[in-house]
Protein backbone atom coordinates (compact mmCIF):
# COMPACT_ATOMS: atom_id res chain seq x y z
CA UNK A 1 0.00 0.00 0.00
CA UNK A 2 1.17 3.15 -0.98
CA UNK A 3 0.03 5.12 2.08
CA UNK A 4 0.64 8.86 0.34
CA UNK A 5 -1.72 7.98 -2.70
CA UNK A 6 -4.36 6.53 0.01
CA UNK A 7 -4.11 9.89 1.92
CA UNK A 8 -4.62 11.99 -1.75
CA UNK A 9 -7.60 9.69 -2.47
CA UNK A 10 -9.17 10.01 0.72
CA UNK A 11 -8.79 13.83 0.11
CA UNK A 12 -10.46 13.82 -2.73
CA UNK A 13 -13.56 12.01 -1.36
CA UNK A 14 -16.95 13.99 -1.25
CA UNK A 15 -20.47 12.31 -0.30
CA UNK A 16 -23.59 13.02 0.82
CA UNK A 17 -26.73 11.52 2.64
CA UNK A 18 -27.73 8.71 2.85
CA UNK A 19 -23.90 7.44 1.69
CA UNK A 20 -21.48 9.09 3.82
CA UNK A 21 -17.90 8.14 4.83
CA UNK A 22 -16.95 7.01 8.49
CA UNK A 23 -13.80 8.24 10.07
CA UNK A 24 -11.96 6.58 13.15
CA UNK A 25 -8.98 7.62 14.86
CA UNK A 26 -9.17 4.96 18.05
CA UNK A 27 -6.31 4.78 20.51
CA UNK A 28 -5.34 1.45 22.08
CA UNK A 29 -1.60 2.13 23.78
CA UNK A 30 -1.22 0.14 26.01
CA UNK A 31 1.55 2.35 27.42
CA UNK A 32 -0.79 5.28 27.96
CA UNK A 33 -1.92 5.63 31.39
CA UNK A 34 -5.85 6.14 30.47
CA UNK A 35 -5.69 2.72 28.78
CA UNK A 36 -4.35 0.73 31.18
CA UNK A 37 -7.78 -0.97 31.59
CA UNK A 38 -8.59 -1.28 28.17
CA UNK A 39 -10.78 1.89 27.89
CA UNK A 40 -10.52 2.14 24.06
CA UNK A 41 -12.81 -0.73 23.95
CA UNK A 42 -15.45 1.22 26.05
CA UNK A 43 -14.72 4.60 23.76
CA UNK A 44 -15.13 2.23 20.53
CA UNK A 45 -18.54 1.30 21.77
CA UNK A 46 -19.88 4.46 22.50
CA UNK A 47 -18.36 6.01 19.85
CA UNK A 48 -20.14 3.75 17.47
CA UNK A 49 -23.20 3.92 19.58
CA UNK A 50 -23.91 8.07 19.83
CA UNK A 51 -23.85 7.64 15.58
CA UNK A 52 -26.24 4.61 15.71
CA UNK A 53 -28.86 7.00 18.36
CA UNK A 54 -28.42 10.24 16.65
CA UNK A 55 -29.43 8.18 13.08
CA UNK A 56 -32.34 6.85 15.09
CA UNK A 57 -33.64 10.52 15.47
CA UNK A 58 -32.93 11.42 12.08
CA UNK A 59 -35.09 9.07 10.48
CA UNK A 60 -32.99 8.53 7.06
CA UNK A 61 -33.40 4.73 6.85
CA UNK A 62 -30.66 4.56 3.54
CA UNK A 63 -28.25 6.10 5.71
CA UNK A 64 -28.80 3.91 8.91
CA UNK A 65 -28.36 0.88 6.41
CA UNK A 66 -25.13 2.58 5.36
CA UNK A 67 -23.73 2.93 9.20
CA UNK A 68 -24.46 -0.12 10.06
CA UNK A 69 -23.36 -1.57 7.51
CA UNK A 70 -19.97 -0.22 8.83
CA UNK A 71 -20.78 -0.81 12.13
CA UNK A 72 -20.64 -4.45 11.12
CA UNK A 73 -17.35 -4.51 9.28
CA UNK A 74 -15.10 -2.04 11.98
CA UNK A 75 -16.99 -4.79 15.03
CA UNK A 76 -15.46 -7.72 12.43
CA UNK A 77 -12.11 -5.93 11.64
CA UNK A 78 -11.35 -4.89 15.36
CA UNK A 79 -12.37 -8.58 16.60
CA UNK A 80 -9.87 -10.19 14.35
CA UNK A 81 -6.98 -8.00 15.08
CA UNK A 82 -7.56 -7.25 18.93
CA UNK A 83 -4.60 -9.56 19.86
CA UNK A 84 -2.31 -7.73 17.01
CA UNK A 85 -3.55 -4.25 18.19
CA UNK A 86 -0.64 -1.51 18.47
CA UNK A 87 -0.91 1.99 19.38
CA UNK A 88 -3.81 2.71 17.21
CA UNK A 89 -5.84 1.92 14.61
CA UNK A 90 -7.39 4.07 11.76
CA UNK A 91 -10.20 3.55 9.72
CA UNK A 92 -12.17 5.26 6.87
CA UNK A 93 -15.42 3.66 5.47
CA UNK A 94 -18.70 3.60 3.91
CA UNK A 95 -21.44 1.32 3.90
CA UNK A 96 -21.24 0.59 0.02
CA UNK A 97 -17.94 -1.25 0.40
CA UNK A 98 -16.34 1.64 -2.17
CA UNK A 99 -14.05 2.98 0.36
CA UNK A 100 -12.31 0.47 3.46
CA UNK A 101 -9.10 1.68 4.62
CA UNK A 102 -7.96 -0.08 8.05
CA UNK A 103 -4.62 0.11 9.90
CA UNK A 104 -2.71 -0.86 12.53
CA UNK A 105 0.02 1.73 13.63
CA UNK A 106 2.93 2.27 15.89
CA UNK A 107 1.84 5.64 17.03
CA UNK A 108 -0.68 7.13 19.20
CA UNK A 109 -3.53 8.90 17.65
CA UNK A 110 -6.22 11.25 19.77
CA UNK A 111 -9.59 9.04 19.65
CA UNK A 112 -12.18 10.64 16.98
CA UNK A 113 -15.02 9.35 15.33
CA UNK A 114 -16.57 10.76 12.32
CA UNK A 115 -19.56 10.04 10.40
CA UNK A 116 -19.35 13.02 7.35
CA UNK A 117 -19.54 13.82 3.83
CA UNK A 118 -15.86 14.02 3.79
CA UNK A 119 -12.91 11.88 5.14
CA UNK A 120 -11.22 13.39 8.46
CA UNK A 121 -7.42 12.53 7.18
CA UNK A 122 -5.36 15.10 9.63
CA UNK A 123 -3.86 13.01 11.92
CA UNK A 124 -2.95 10.40 9.28
CA UNK A 125 -1.46 13.16 7.44
CA UNK A 126 -0.14 14.97 10.62
CA UNK A 127 1.44 11.10 11.05
CA UNK A 128 2.79 10.60 7.59
CA UNK A 129 4.15 13.96 7.32
CA UNK A 130 6.36 13.49 10.78
CA UNK A 131 7.14 9.57 10.01
CA UNK A 132 7.12 8.96 6.13
CA UNK A 133 8.44 6.08 4.58
CA UNK A 134 11.97 5.49 5.58
CA UNK A 135 14.99 2.97 5.42
CA UNK A 136 16.82 2.03 8.23
CA UNK A 137 20.03 0.63 6.79
CA UNK A 138 22.43 -1.93 9.43
CA UNK A 139 25.94 -2.40 8.94
CA UNK A 140 27.71 -4.75 10.84
CA UNK A 141 31.17 -6.27 9.10
CA UNK A 142 30.05 -8.65 6.17
CA UNK A 143 26.47 -8.02 7.34
CA UNK A 144 23.76 -5.64 5.87
CA UNK A 145 20.41 -5.94 6.85
CA UNK A 146 17.44 -3.39 5.25
CA UNK A 147 14.11 -2.19 6.86
CA UNK A 148 11.69 -0.43 5.01
CA UNK A 149 9.51 1.19 7.29
CA UNK A 150 6.71 3.49 6.73
CA UNK A 151 4.58 5.23 10.28
CA UNK A 152 6.85 4.08 12.40
CA UNK A 153 5.84 0.15 11.28
CA UNK A 154 8.16 -2.34 9.47
CA UNK A 155 7.02 -2.77 6.28
CA UNK A 156 9.67 -5.31 4.92
CA UNK A 157 12.93 -6.70 5.47
CA UNK A 158 16.29 -7.95 3.39
CA UNK A 159 19.35 -8.98 4.47
CA UNK A 160 22.72 -9.35 2.58
CA UNK A 161 25.91 -10.82 3.42
CA UNK A 162 29.44 -11.19 1.65
CA UNK A 163 31.00 -13.88 0.51
CA UNK A 164 34.45 -13.13 0.93
CA UNK A 165 35.63 -15.73 -1.86
CA UNK A 166 33.43 -14.52 -4.59
CA UNK A 167 33.78 -10.94 -3.24
CA UNK A 168 29.91 -10.76 -3.92
CA UNK A 169 26.99 -9.81 -1.57
CA UNK A 170 24.37 -12.36 -1.81
CA UNK A 171 20.57 -11.41 -0.02
CA UNK A 172 18.80 -13.91 2.30
CA UNK A 173 15.83 -14.44 3.14
CA UNK A 174 16.31 -15.28 6.62
CA UNK A 175 18.28 -13.56 9.77
CA UNK A 176 21.79 -13.16 8.94
CA UNK A 177 23.69 -16.42 9.44
CA UNK A 178 26.91 -15.30 11.04
CA UNK A 179 28.97 -17.05 8.64
CA UNK A 180 30.58 -15.66 5.52
CA UNK A 181 32.25 -18.53 3.36
CA UNK A 182 35.74 -18.49 3.94
CA UNK A 183 36.73 -21.13 3.22
CA UNK A 184 37.65 -23.99 5.05
CA UNK A 185 37.21 -23.20 8.56
CA UNK A 186 34.91 -20.12 8.62
CA UNK A 187 35.07 -17.11 9.98
CA UNK A 188 34.85 -18.27 12.96
CA UNK A 189 38.49 -20.12 13.11
CA UNK A 190 40.27 -17.17 11.16
CA UNK A 191 38.68 -14.30 13.22
CA UNK A 192 42.10 -11.99 12.58
CA UNK A 193 42.44 -12.39 9.12
CA UNK A 194 39.22 -12.25 8.23
CA UNK A 195 39.43 -8.87 10.21
CA UNK A 196 42.16 -7.48 8.56
CA UNK A 197 41.26 -8.45 5.39
CA UNK A 198 37.78 -7.20 5.59
CA UNK A 199 38.74 -3.50 7.13
CA UNK A 200 41.69 -3.15 3.96
CA UNK A 201 38.45 -3.90 1.57
CA UNK A 202 35.73 -2.96 3.47
CA UNK A 203 35.58 0.44 1.03
CA UNK A 204 35.57 -1.30 -1.82
CA UNK A 205 33.16 -4.11 -0.79
CA UNK A 206 30.76 -1.78 0.80
CA UNK A 207 31.02 0.27 -2.48
CA UNK A 208 29.75 -2.40 -4.60
CA UNK A 209 26.47 -2.36 -2.50
CA UNK A 210 25.90 1.25 -2.08
CA UNK A 211 24.39 1.25 -5.99
CA UNK A 212 21.91 -1.79 -4.59
CA UNK A 213 20.87 0.66 -1.82
CA UNK A 214 20.28 3.16 -3.74
CA UNK A 215 17.70 1.07 -5.65
CA UNK A 216 15.87 0.59 -2.55
CA UNK A 217 15.29 3.87 -1.88
CA UNK A 218 13.80 4.75 -5.11
CA UNK A 219 12.13 1.90 -5.38
CA UNK A 220 10.19 1.84 -1.95
CA UNK A 221 10.25 5.73 -2.05
CA UNK A 222 12.09 6.69 0.74
CA UNK A 223 11.74 9.89 2.22
CA UNK A 224 14.12 9.37 5.45
CA UNK A 225 17.43 7.16 5.31
CA UNK A 226 19.14 6.18 8.18
CA UNK A 227 22.51 4.46 8.60
CA UNK A 228 23.07 2.14 11.78
CA UNK A 229 26.09 0.83 12.80
CA UNK A 230 30.11 1.10 13.41
CA UNK A 231 31.03 5.09 12.79
CA UNK A 232 33.75 4.51 9.94
CA UNK A 233 31.55 1.00 8.58
CA UNK A 234 28.97 3.41 7.83
CA UNK A 235 31.00 6.40 6.54
CA UNK A 236 32.18 4.06 4.04
CA UNK A 237 28.20 3.25 2.82
CA UNK A 238 27.28 6.60 3.41
CA UNK A 239 30.14 8.28 0.70
CA UNK A 240 29.17 5.45 -1.99
CA UNK A 241 25.68 6.03 -1.70
CA UNK A 242 24.19 8.58 -4.03
CA UNK A 243 20.85 9.16 -1.96
CA UNK A 244 21.07 11.62 0.79
CA UNK A 245 21.10 10.45 4.15
CA UNK A 246 19.36 11.77 6.89
CA UNK A 247 20.59 10.42 10.21
CA UNK A 248 23.88 8.25 11.30
CA UNK A 249 23.39 6.40 14.66
CA UNK A 250 27.02 4.82 15.32
CA UNK A 251 25.43 1.57 17.40
CA UNK A 252 25.86 -1.73 16.38
CA UNK A 253 22.09 -3.24 16.30
CA UNK A 254 21.81 -5.13 13.22
CA UNK A 255 20.69 -7.84 15.64
CA UNK A 256 18.50 -6.28 17.57
CA UNK A 257 14.48 -6.71 17.43
CA UNK A 258 13.50 -4.81 14.54
CA UNK A 259 10.62 -2.54 16.38
CA UNK A 260 13.37 -2.12 18.95
CA UNK A 261 15.21 -0.45 16.37
CA UNK A 262 12.52 1.62 14.83
CA UNK A 263 12.07 2.95 18.23
CA UNK A 264 15.01 3.76 18.59
CA UNK A 265 16.55 5.10 15.46
CA UNK A 266 12.96 6.97 14.09
CA UNK A 267 10.28 7.29 16.81
CA UNK A 268 12.59 8.27 19.68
Amino acid sequence: MNLHEEIKKLENVRLGKPNRIFTMYLNTDRADPEQQGGEWKIHLKNGLRNFESYLQEDGDSDEKRNFWAVKEKVEKYIKENEQSLAKSVVIFATGDGSIWFAEKFQLPVKTVFEWDDVAHTDQLKEMYDTFPKSGIILTQKEAVKVLDTELGSLKDSHVFEFDIETEDWREYAGPPRGQASLGPGGRNSQPDQFKERFDANRYRWYKSLASTLDRFAKGLNWENIYLVGDKEEVNDLKENMNKKVTKVVGKNMLDHEEMKIINEVVLK
